[in-house]
């Protein structure tokens, strides 16, 4: 049964995840989405500071007038992340087709902006014009960059690479050149998104919006329930077991939808309501992913590591363990997963898979009933070790689920580390 499995890992299911990944889509995807990360690390910076878990600092900040400026840090930072995307994913898709890339960022940026409103209303009702409304900007308008990132990036280039473009004479200086050579490309596709733009008004809706109701609102629904955590953890944990970086196929695909419920949660307490789930709060967002399903790396191998370094008898694992507990409190697990091993290793399968599996269903419920509070908009490095992570995202209630999770994880992987060492205790003393 196990090689029959393994077969059809090595031949079927890696082989197709490979190529799937490494669509031009796809790696533009995942490359263009990482623009938006420097922001979201420095917003969230500002945004701890404003809402800092210690109420004297909140007095203090408030009172030398410094709110605003951090909630203008806000609006320049999260609020704007489609933008960023929208460019990055079509800079990352022309760049990777190798013609010159940041034409095709601009034009991205000029079609996303074609597709929404120019007008809202105030709060006394009144219109008002010649705004881009943030709300579409920030984490509501993220599928609808992405797919008008990827359209850009690929006519762009097509043009260009078949030559259907306004060519200069030589001499002329390469920016200039560059820039002559977007105009048809670029006045096809901002044609084509003003005729959308048209289409839909006369609906009375924009391509934004339908975008959103159609596509962004039910993935939100599906990757924020608990199937949605199920499948992450399965999907990760069983690729890393044969070896391939299963984190790159789900973030891959996931961080775009991730990244939304963030900035939606962000939003509700921007809002002046409370971030609960009455009000609508995302509970799986990229940080529930960060600091819980993924604390201490994939498969949440901790528990594994405090055997090996503390209780293991054969020397394989316990120089394993010293190697590698320093860079787990980090969430760096690269040294136990190739190093245990944990890849292709059946006995370390099953507490590798359900680890996460039964930490994400219970972290989920625990935010859903209401025990632990759900996700702002505040980040932290990825690298940001256990129980620090949780007082900055979440308070001391955060820090808390990720003790549970690190005892959890002990528990779990005991029985399955002790017979894997008492495997390689025998293979040593043989060997003697």
């Amino acid at each position: 049964m196990k090689n029959k499995i393994s077969t059809f890992m090595n031949e079927k299911a890696v082989p197709v995840a490979m190529k799937f990944i490494n669509l031009k889509a796809i790696v533009a995807l995942k490359e263009g989405i990482l623009f938006t990360l420097p922001l979201l690390m420095i917003g969230s910076i500002f945004l701890l500071l404003a809402n800092f878990p210690y109420q004297p600092v909140v007095d203090f900040i408030d009172s030398m007038g410094w709110t605003e400026a951090f909630g203008q840090v806000n609006g320049a930072t999260f609020s704007i992340i489609s933008l960023i995307a929208v460019v990055g994913v079509a800079y990352s898709y022309a760049k990777n087709e190798g013609v010159e890339p940041l034409s095709a960022g601009v034009i991205a940026f000029a079609t996303f902006l074609i597709t929404i409103k120019s007008y809202t209303k105030s709060k006394s009702g009144d219109m008002v014009t010649g705004i881009i409304p943030k709300d579409w900007t920030a984490g509501q308008g993220m599928i609808t960059a992405i797919i008008i990132g990827l359209v850009v990036g690929a006519v762009y280039s097509l043009f260009i690479k078949k030559g259907i473009t306004i060519k200069m004479p030589a001499g002329v200086p390469s920016e200039v050149a560059s820039s002559f050579a977007a105009l048809i490309p670029g006045a096809v596709l901002i044609t084509g998104a003003t005729i959308i733009f048209q289409v839909f008004k006369s609906f009375g809706t924009t391509f934004v919006e339908f975008i959103y109701a159609i596509i962004q609102t039910p993935l939100q629904g599906l990757t924020d329930s608990l199937w949605g955590v199920i499948l992450y953890c399965t999907i990760a944990t069983v690729f890393w077991w044969f070896g391939v970086h299963g984190g790159s196929i789900v973030t891959g695909i996931m961080l775009p939808i991730l990244l939304s419920n963030i900035t939606e949660n962000q939003a509700i307490i921007d809002s002046g309501k409370a971030l609960t789930i009455a009000n609508g709060a995302h509970i799986v967002t990229d940080q529930f992913t960060a600091v819980f399903i993924n604390l201490t790396g994939t498969g949440v191998t901790l528990g594994l590591v405090l055997y090996m370094t503390f209780f293991a008898k054969s020397k394989q694992f316990k120089d394993l363990g010293k190697l590698a507990i320093v860079p787990s409190f980090f969430n760096i697990n690269e040294p136990v997963i190739f190093g245990a091993p944990i890849v292709m290793n059946p006995f370390l399968l099953v507490p590798f898979v359900i680890t996460p599996t039964i930490v994400g269903v219970l972290m989920y419920l625990g935010i859903y009933f209401g025990l632990i509070p759900p996700f702002s908009g505040v980040t932290v490095p990825w690298t940001t070790p256990p129980i620090i992570s949780g007082l900055l995202l979440g308070g001391w209630r955060t820090a808390l689920g990720q003790v549970i999770i690190l005892m959890l994880s002990f528990g779990i992987y005991f029985p399955f580390a002790r017979k894997v060492d008492l495997i390689n205790l025998k293979n040593e003393q043989e060997a003697m």
